[in-house]
């Protein structure tokens, strides 16, 4: 369960990596393709929050 939290906070610490590298980006494709990233990767994250969430759930 702790490998799964440690996934999911990476996730998010890389979505915000790309928050910041589009909002620093001067090229239009650039801002939305490290846009898309960062949704993308906060996607994940939830997914696999989800996955925790589920599986402690189950177990109670």
């Amino acid at each position: 369960m702790k490998d799964m939290q440690a996934q999911a906070e990476k996730l998010r610490a890389e979505a915000a990596e790309c928050a910041l590298i589009r909002d620093l980006a001067t090229a239009p494709h650039k801002r939305e393709l490290f846009d898309r990233l960062a949704e993308h990767l906060n996607t994940l994250a939830g997914e696999v929050e989800k996955a925790i969430a589920n599986r402690t759930e189950t177990r109670a």
